[in-house]
C-alpha cells in the first residue's frame, strides 16, 4: 500500500465517523426537530414504593427513585411507562447493598430519605429538591423534568455564589469555572482549543452535589440562571452525589463508575510514539528501527519508559519479539498502535506488548465502541501478561478512567497549543479523569523554543509522551541540540526523581477517584479566585507543586496566583506569603516557574535515568518544607504487576514538626517504617533529607545520638552518615543522610536551634 493510499484510507475513514458524529450528534434547530414539541412532567398520579426504590407516575410517564448509598441515588424517567437502559453493566460498577430508607407524605410533597439526605417530591406538578438530613438545600427543579422526541431537559436553580465543573476534558477550559458558560459533552474530533474530546456526561456544583447522566447520547449544560442540563435521547437517567467538598463528590462519582486505574511505573515515565510514516525526507522505516531511536535515548543520557514502535500506520509489525527484547535492554517497555483492530492483541502482549494506543479509526466512533475498546485492550493485556492494563485513547466516555490514559488528540506545536492545553488535564480531574495529557509540542509543527516550553510543565502530568513522524523532522528532545537537550534532559530527570511522589498520588487515586494533577479550586474552594481567570494557567501537582507554565515567546511569566500558604520558588528558595499575585517573574528558557508550598515533605529518588535503576540499596530522599506538623504517606508495590491488588504493598509516613510560623526553630522529623510487604520491597536502605530550614541548626540527632556535622559538600557526599548545612543551595538547607538502616522501623531526626 502506497503512502498516498494509506492516506486515502484514513482519510476516509475519518472523515466517516465526523459524518456519523455529527449525524448523531445534530441538535434540535435542524430540520423538523425545531419544530418537534416538548412536554413536561405533570402531576403526579401515583406513588408506590419497593425497598429503596420508589415509584411515581404523572399521566403516562414514569419515573423511578434508586437510593444506591446513603447519599447517592438514581432519578429515571420513561414518558411513555417504559424504562430502558442503553448503557446496561457498561459503566456504573456493581454496589455495596442498598441503604435503609424511609418516606413520608406530606399535603403538596412525599419525602423519600435516607440518614444523609432527603429527596422531595413534590405533587403539582412532580419536580424534585435534595436536602441534607439537616435541611439544607443542594438542588432543587424550577420545572418539571421536560422532553421531546429527542432530548430529555432537567432545570435546576442556581445559586447566588454557585461555581460548576467537570464535563471531562473540555480542551482550553475546565480548571476553573463553568459558571455562566454553556458546556458540550460528546464526540466531536475537535483536538484543538474549543473542542472537547474524552467527554465525561458528569458535573459537580460548589454547593456540595454532582451529576452523572447515565447515556451514551451527547450532553449540552448550560450554567445559566436557570442551569439547564439536557441529553439527546427521550429518556432520563441520571445518578446524584451529596458530598461535604469536590474531592468528596469525585469519590462518589468514580465509585459508581469505577476508580482510575493505577498505571505500571514506566507508565509515568515519559513514552515516545514512533509512528514515522513512510516520510520522504527520511525514508523507509520498519519496527526495528524503533531501537536506534531508542538509542538516542541513551546516547543523550535521557529518560524513556516505553515506546509504540513503528508500523508505518497501518502496514503491520514485524519482529516483535526482537524490538521488545531490544527495548527491554534499554530499560524500556514496548507498545503497539491498534492499527489492525484487537483481533492479534493476545499473540502482541505474549511477544511483548505492554502499552495499547487506541485510535479512532481503529477502535470506533466514541461512546460506547471506543469505552469497549479501552476495556478490552487493557483486559487483553491483562488476560496475556502479569502486568496491569495501560492503554491511551483520543476519544472516551464515562468509565474510561479505569482503563486508560485519556489523551488529548493530534495537534500543531505552537505557544497557543502550550496555553489552552494548561487548563485541560487538570480541568478533567474534576471528572474522575486521572491521567489525561498532550504530547510534547503536538505531532505537527512546532519549534526549539515551544518543544521546551511544552515538555517542562507535562513533566509535572502523571503520563506524557513525545510522537514523531508526522512532523518535517523527528520530534525526540535531542533533536534540537544544545542548550535545548540540556534543558530537556533536566526537566524529565527531574520528573524521575518525581516519580514516589507522583506514584503514591496515582495510588491515592485508585482509592479516592482524585487526580494527580488538579485545579487550585479543587484544592482551595473558598477562595473565590482558585476559580476565576486568574488561576486559569496553572495547576498543582499533588497538593504541593504550583506549576505556572510560560506559554508565549518570553523570559517573564506574570498572572502567577499563589493562593493562602507560604509558597517557595523551587529554584532560588524565595518565599511568598499567598493570597498573592507574582508579576515579573524571571523565567529564561531553562527555567518553569515552579513553586513548593511549606508543609510539603516529597520523597524523591535521586539520580535516575529510569525506574529500573533502582537498586537494593538505593535510597529515598524526602525534600522537605517544614511548617507546623505536616506528613505525606510514600506509597510502594512492584511497580508492574497487579499483585497491589490482593495487598501487595507497603506505606511509608514522613511526620515534620515545626514551628507554625516557619522552618526556624526547631524541626523534628519522623519515619514510621514501611509498612506492608509486595516483591522486591527494599528491607534496608539509606534515608536522605533535605531540610528548607533558612538558617543553620546548632545540632542534629538522629534516634536521639548526636549526628556528625560535616564542612563540605564533598566530605558529605563521602560520608555514610553526618549532616551539612549547605548556606548557598535555596536560601539555605540542612542536608542529612543516614547509612543504610533497616526499613521495618522508624526513626526521628531532631534539628535543634540551639
Amino acid at each position: 500500500m502506497s503512502m498516498r493510499q494509506r492516506t486515502r484510507r484514513l482519510r476516509a475513514v475519518v472523515a466517516g465517523a465526523l459524518l456519523a458524529a455529527v449525524a448523531t450528534m445534530a441538535g434540535p434547530v435542524h430540520g423538523a426537530r425545531a419544530v418537534a414539541a416538548e412536554e413536561t412532567v405533570g402531576d403526579v398520579t401515583g406513588f408506590a414504593t419497593a425497598g429503596p426504590v420508589f415509584h411515581l407516575r404523572a399521566g403516562t410517564a414514569a419515573v423511578r427513585v434508586s437510593f444506591v448509598s446513603v447519599d447517592s441515588f438514581r432519578v429515571e424517567l420513561a414518558p411513555d411507562g417504559t424504562f430502558t437502559d442503553p448503557t446496561g453493566k457498561d459503566i456504573v460498577q456493581r454496589q455495596g447493598p442498598p441503604p435503609r430508607t424511609r418516606w413520608r407524605e406530606r399535603a403538596d410533597r412525599y419525602e423519600l430519605s435516607t440518614e444523609a439526605v432527603t429527596l422531595r417530591a413534590y405533587k403539582h406538578p412532580l419536580r424534585f429538591a435534595l436536602h441534607r438530613a439537616d435541611g439544607s438545600r443542594l438542588w432543587a427543579e424550577t420545572k418539571g423534568l421536560t422532553w421531546s422526541a429527542d432530548r430529555t431537559t432537567q432545570t435546576l436553580a442556581r445559586g447566588a455564589d454557585e461555581q460548576f465543573f467537570g464535563a471531562g476534558m473540555q480542551n482550553g477550559r475546565g480548571n476553573t469555572s463553568h459558571r455562566g458558560k454553556t458546556v458540550e459533552v460528546g464526540v466531536d474530533y475537535d483536538w484543538n482549543d474549543g473542542g472537547h474530546p474524552n467527554s465525561v456526561p458528569f458535573y459537580l456544583s460548589s454547593a456540595g452535589y454532582g451529576v452523572y447522566r447515565n447515556t451514551y447520547a451527547p450532553n449540552t449544560y448550560a450554567f445559566a440562571d436557570p442551569v439547564t442540563a439536557s441529553a439527546r435521547e427521550r429518556r432520563f437517567d441520571a445518578y446524584y452525589f451529596a458530598g461535604t467538598s469536590a474531592k468528596d463528590v469525585i469519590g462518589r462519582y468514580t465509585r459508581l463508575t469505577g476508580r482510575p486505574f493505577l498505571p505500571p511505573l514506566y507508565g509515568l515515565e515519559i513514552g515516545d510514539s514512533d509512528c514515522y510514516l513512510h516520510n520522504k525526507n527520511r525514508g523507509e522505516r520498519r519496527t526495528l528501527d524503533a531501537l536506534k531511536v531508542a538509542d538516542g535515548y541513551v546516547a543523550n543520557d535521557l529518560p524513556l519508559g516505553w515506546m509504540l514502535v513503528n508500523d508505518g500506520y497501518g502496514c503491520g509489525y514485524e519482529n516483535l519479539a526482537e524490538a521488545n527484547k531490544g527495548l527491554g535492554d534499554r530499560k524500556m517497555k514496548m507498545g503497539l498502535w491498534t492499527e489492525d483492530g484487537l483481533a492479534k492483541l493476545a499473540d502482541q502482549v505474549k511477544a511483548g506488548q505492554r502499552v495499547a494506543k487506541l485510535d479512532v479509526a481503529w477502535v470506533g466512533d466514541g461512546y460506547k465502541f471506543a469505552l469497549d475498546g479501552c476495556k478490552d485492550a487493557y483486559k487483553g493485556i491483562e488476560d496475556n501478561s502479569d502486568a496491569r492494563g495501560f492503554t491511551w485513547a483520543p476519544e472516551s466516555w464515562s468509565g474510561a478512567q479505569r482503563c486508560g490514559v485519556q489523551w488529548s488528540g493530534d495537534q500543531k506545536g505552537s505557544w497557543d497549543y502550550i496555553r489552552w492545553q494548561i487548563p485541560t488535564y487538570a480541568g478533567a480531574t474534576m471528572s474522575g479523569l486521572a491521567y489525561t495529557t498532550g504530547d510534547v509540542d503536538g505531532i505537527f509543527g512546532g519549534s526549539p523554543k515551544t518543544y521546551v516550553r511544552d515538555l517542562q510543565w507535562k513533566a509535572f502530568l502523571p503520563a506524557v509522551m513525545t510522537m514523531d513522524g508526522w512532523a518535517p523532522s523527528d520530534k525526540q528532545p535531542w533533536r534540537y541540540g544544545d542548550p535545548y537537550t540540556s534543558i530537556n534532559r533536566k526537566y524529565l530527570k527531574l520528573k524521575e526523581s518525581l516519580l514516589p511522589y507522583m506514584y503514591s498520588y496515582a495510588a491515592q487515586a485508585t482509592r479516592t477517584g482524585v487526580g494527580p494533577v488538579r485545579p487550585l479550586a479543587l484544592e482551595y474552594p473558598d477562595d473565590p479566585r482558585a476559580s476565576s481567570d486568574a488561576a486559569k494557567y496553572e495547576f498543582l501537582t499533588g497538593e504541593y507543586f504550583l506549576v505556572a507554565p510560560v506559554y508565549e515567546d518570553t523570559d517573564v511569566r506574570d498572572g502567577i496566583y499563589l493562593p493562602r500558604g507560604t509558597w517557595t520558588d523551587y529554584w532560588t528558595g524565595r518565599t511568598y506569603q499567598g493570597p498573592t499575585t507574582v508579576n515579573g517573574y524571571r523565567a529564561p528558557l531553562d527555567t518553569l516557574p515552579l513553586f513548593v508550598k511549606a508543609g510539603a515533605n516529597i520523597p524523591m529518588w535521586p539520580g535516575i535515568r529510569s525506574h529500573e535503576d533502582r537498586t537494593a540499596d538505593s535510597p529515598v530522599a524526602w525534600d522537605v518544607h517544614p511548617k507546623g506538623t505536616s506528613s505525606f504517606t510514600l506509597y510502594e508495590d512492584d511497580g508492574v504487576t497487579r499483585a497491589h491488588r490482593t495487598g501487595a504493598y507497603a506505606e511509608q509516613e514522613l511526620t515534620v514538626r515545626a514551628p507554625s510560623d516557619g522552618p526556624a526553630g526547631d524541626v523534628t522529623l519522623s519515619l514510621s517504617a514501611l509498612k506492608g510487604d509486595y516483591r522486591g520491597k527494599q528491607t534496608a536502605r539509606p534515608n536522605h533529607f533535605t531540610v528548607h530550614t533558612a538558617t543553620a541548626p546548632a545540632t542534629a540527632a538522629l534516634d536521639g545520638r548526636t549526628l556528625p556535622r560535616l564542612e563540605s559538600k564533598e566530605a558529605f557526599e563521602a560520608a555514610d552518615e553526618g549532616w551539612w548545612y549547605d548556606a548557598a543551595d535555596r536560601g539555605g538547607v540542612v542536608r542529612a543522610k543516614t547509612g543504610v538502616r533497616p526499613t521495618d522501623r522508624g526513626l526521628t531526626l531532631a534539628l535543634r536551634a540551639r
